[in-house]
């Protein structure tokens, strides 16, 4: 009979103790994962609780993102200012046309929505001639006067403040309204955003570029206008989320970044290649002009169904125009991959052509280190822009379905402001 030896003893000690410590690691290991998991599960509870709320962090955005809009037009009008003093005629009549236009644009809608929701028996049921506390001819002067966006934003933050800082936690009737009313809001934002921020944008690129005119307050003025976009495209991303009860929120954090990154890279990369080809021949802009006319056509051929008249229903399919110009936006709500890979295939052929025929037809822009630094940008906020778009739409987009038609928070009802935010651009 074979006895076990002080080696094999040792061994099977040694063999015992890593086995023990083994299986202790792994116990350690799944204790760890076990809580990791339970952290996230309620971080996620306690985050998707506070994004369906009109919080005090949302309040207080709200109230920058009017600082932001406010500076942005102020700095837009010193340019005027600017460029009018320098008898720079053109340059000051093309920067009034820009902030002229994106006005008129959003207070005719604004003033459109108001008159829509005072018809509506749902939102207005006992029939009042008022609404946002002022009758439609007060309401119709305020806007001439460029007003709208303020009476809003007025009384989006004064009901915010009652939810979320004097009332404290308000009912979920209440937070939703809010949402609605910041929708309505970011909606006018994104017109603004392209139809003024944008084309300022493009027009100051190409006076820096093209004539060497440069001061700080032009500097200034694009800053503000780029940050002015970047915060309509998220501010309007989240908010149309939000205020669709029936449709997945987007997460904030890494979801949120992603996707700003995908919207900034591309727009940034499609103003740049237009600017290089305004350099290369001011004709270029008919160019745009087609652009926008196909944009519109495509609106018009999808047979928007946005506004609740048909003069309004035809300035909104040329307002969609000028955003496809530079960004593509889900038109109808509908699966639509193949149109969004077709437009972002032929802008990416834009953005290789531009620099290509710049260098060939101008060799001398090859020693101008500005120009090749623009060049530079295109290229790489196209592979950003793309980049993000791919790892957006894959991984980190909210899976959600749409309602029919009539279903609103489940009430079987239907608002119009309801209808306008369903029937709006899809991020």
């Amino acid at each position: 009979m074979d006895h076990d030896t002080p080696e094999s003893t040792s061994a099977r000690s040694q063999k015992r103790g890593v086995g023990t410590e083994s299986s202790s690691s792994t116990s350690l290991v799944s204790a760890a994962l076990r809580i990791l998991l339970n952290y996230l599960l309620l971080l996620k509870t306690v985050m998707t609780h506070s994004d369906n709320q009109y919080s005090k962090l949302r309040w207080l955005l709200t109230i920058a993102g009017l600082v932001l809009y406010v500076v942005d037009i102020w700095t837009d009008s010193a340019l005027v200012v600017k460029y009018f003093l320098e008898t720079q005629y053109i340059w000051t009549g093309l920067t009034l046309a820009f902030v002229i236009t994106g006005q008129t644009v959003t207070q005719t809608f604004s003033f459109a929505w108001y008159s829509d929701d005072m018809e509506d028996a749902l939102i207005n049921p006992e029939g009042k001639r008022k609404i946002a506390g002022l009758s439609r001819c007060k309401l119709m002067a305020a806007h001439l006067c460029g007003g709208g966006i303020f009476i809003r934003y007025y009384h989006l933050l004064k009901r915010g403040y009652k939810a979320v800082w004097a009332a404290g936690d308000g009912t979920c009737v209440e937070h939703h309204s809010l949402f609605c009313l910041a929708t309505d809001l970011s909606m006018l934002k994104l017109f603004e955003a392209f139809m003024e921020s944008v084309p300022q944008l493009l027009l100051q690129l190409y006076i820096l570029l093209g004539r060497g005119q440069c001061s700080v307050m032009q500097y200034v003025s694009v800053s503000f206008s780029f940050l002015n976009t970047a915060w309509a495209l998220v501010d309007y991303r989240r908010c149309l989320r939000r205020s669709l009860p029936h449709v997945t929120d987007m997460p904030s954090g890494l979801p949120t970044l992603i996707y700003l990154l995908y919207k900034l890279g591309t727009i940034t990369s499609h103003i740049l290649s237009y600017g290089l080809l305004l350099l290369l021949s001011t004709y270029s802009a008919a160019a745009l002009a087609v652009l926008w006319l196909l944009g519109t056509t495509w609106a018009h051929w999808l047979k928007t169904n946005f506004c609740s008249s048909q003069r309004l229903e035809l300035l909104y399919r040329a307002v969609v125009g000028v955003i496809l110009t530079f960004t593509y936006f889900n038109v109808k709500g509908q699966n639509m991959k193949v149109e969004m890979i077709s437009y972002y295939v032929s802008h990416a052929a834009i953005n290789v052509m531009a620099p290509t025929l710049l260098f060939l037809l101008q060799p001398d822009v090859k020693s101008d280190t500005l120009l090749l630094t623009v060049s530079g940008l295109i290229v790489g906020g196209s592979l950003l822009g793309l980049v993000c778009l791919v790892s957006y739409y894959l991984f980190l987009h909210p899976k959600g379905n749409w309602r029919e038609a009539d279903e609103v928070d489940g009430t079987g009802r239907d608002t119009g402001t309801s209808r306008r935010i369903r029937n709006f651009l899809q991020p």
